[in-house]
């Protein structure tokens, strides 16, 4: 019999449930029963899988009061941005669902014949999705891969699995993917492993910290699968002194402390042209005092706790001694992880404040004086996801966006994602794309036919 993990809400500090923690023998039999399942899967007539694929869609928003509870408690974020998340995860599965008869190929020219293309599927797919955005992100590679024609094992994080073994119970209810999707819950380093390194498994989808993304890579290495990775960030807003200043500190506070800094795409530093230094800070702290911290089952919550005990103090370490620091809210007393936002101001841009990726409530705000200098600290960092550029000069948006490293850039806008285009990071931010067409590749093999035509 398999031990269980235990979940607990970090708001109350309660247990709200368990799950089995799975082993090798489970992963075996899983991707035994997935490699059946795909074959069957892709027999199916295109409309019959574009079918599934809608009914997925309508039954998570038939169950979206549900997923959201559970997404809130487990994760610890307001409700009401754990409802839009889930009513994200029916819109990537409805569009995905239009993409299954659109899977193209080309016809080439050549000489004595002509020659095809096809995109096929891998196979067996692994997603092995972060506790952070646990269902929605882990849906960014189910309804691709499925579109696709592979099946699918989705290992949620021990940390926060409720929303995607519910969703996988939904799924198994409505009959209309069998075995082609699977949950399995359990540690990372056993199940992630186990799934990296299985002979079995075509293609591993990894998204969570750039350390663990090396250990997947060296692991799926010794097969030499495909693997896409989504990983750390440390994505900077770029703040020019001709920027629309209210619209810029408005957007500001949820640009970085959403899911209270929980997020990869959080853009944890402000570089702020000289001119407007100082306005900006006084503006960002105000603005973010406003934000209310507490009960995330409250509708007027805009943050929730950390994830964890752990977590916190991770977090808290990096407030080092010698920072000019300002709290910028109040954090509730009693149980829960809870921490109220901080912003560094003028950090040594080298500092590991300014460096390195917390992953939670932390801003650092710092000062430059040239385009050339806030392109050169924007680059500095080892990570590339995203980022933001605030400017009424359109050629210095597009000067700006073509010259820095980073593969999600908005200008004016903090928005970093949308299933329609591409995401996803330079440098050890991660490997490939997701969303979008891009992740009908990502999820397939490029075929050449060649028929020749002469007699």
């Amino acid at each position: 019999m398999n031990s269980v993990i235990s979940v607990y809400n970090p708001a109350t500090e309660e247990q709200i449930g368990e799950v089995p923690a799975y082993d090798l023998p489970d992963v075996n039999a899983a991707v035994e029963r997935a490699g059946a399942a795909q074959r069957a899967w892709i027999r199916k007539p295109l409309a019959e899988r574009r079918d599934a694929l809608w009914a997925i869609a309508d039954a998570v928003i038939a169950h979206s009061d549900e997923l959201a509870l559970l997404e809130s408690t487990d994760v610890g974020k307001p409700l009401a941005a754990a409802r839009q998340e889930v009513l994200g995860v029916a819109e990537c599965f409805k569009y995905y669902a239009g993409t299954v008869d659109k899977i193209l190929g080309d016809t080439i020219p050549v000489d004595g014949g002509v020659s095809m293309t096809f995109r096929e599927p891998l196979g067996v797919v692994a997603v092995i999705a972060p506790w952070n955005f646990p269902l929605p992100i882990a849906s960014w590679s189910i309804a691709p891969a499925l579109a696709s024609g592979n099946s699918v094992i989705v290992k949620p994080a021990a940390l926060t699995p409720l929303s995607t073994v519910r969703f996988g119970e939904i799924v198994k209810e409505l009959g209309v993917v069998g075995d082609a999707l699977q949950v399995l819950t359990g540690s990372g380093a056993r199940i992630g492993n186990a799934l990296a390194e299985h002979p079995d498994v075509s293609k591993i989808s990894f998204t969570g910290s750039t350390e663990v993304g090396r250990s997947i890579v060296q692991a799926a290495s010794t097969t030499m699968k495909r693997v896409s990775l989504e990983l750390g960030g440390k994505s900077a807003s770029i703040v020019y002194n001709d920027v629309d200043l209210a619209k810029c500190l408005q957007a500001a506070p949820m640009s970085v402390f959403d899911n209270t800094g929980q997020d990869c795409c959080a853009r944890s530093r402000f570089l702020v042209q000289r001119g407007i230094f100082d306005e900006f800070v006084e503006g960002f702290i105000e603005t973010t005092r406003a934000l209310k911290i507490g009960n995330p089952l409250d509708g007027k919550t805009n943050l929730g706790p950390l994830v964890s005990a752990a977590h916190r103090d991770t977090v808290s370490s990096f407030l080092e001694n010698g920072l000019n620091v300002v709290t910028a809210g109040e954090a509730p007393d009693g149980p829960g992880f809870w921490m109220a936002p901080r912003i560094v101001i003028a950090p040594d841009p080298k500092s590991r404040v300014a460096t390195d990726e917390i992953f939670g409530p932390i801003a650092s705000v710092i000062p430059f004086d040239t385009e050339e200098e806030a392109i050169a600290l924007a680059n500095s960092s080892i990570y590339g996801l995203s980022g933001s550029i605030w400017t009424n000069d359109v050629g210095q948006a597009l000067r700006t966006a073509r010259a820095l490293e980073s593969g999600t850039l908005s200008v004016n806008s903090n928005s970093s994602i949308r299933i329609q285009t591409p995401y996803g990071g330079f440098k050890q931010s991660g490997i490939g794309r997701g969303l979008g067409q891009a992740a009908i590749e990502a999820y397939t093999e490029l075929k050449t036919v060649f028929v020749r035509t002469e007699p």
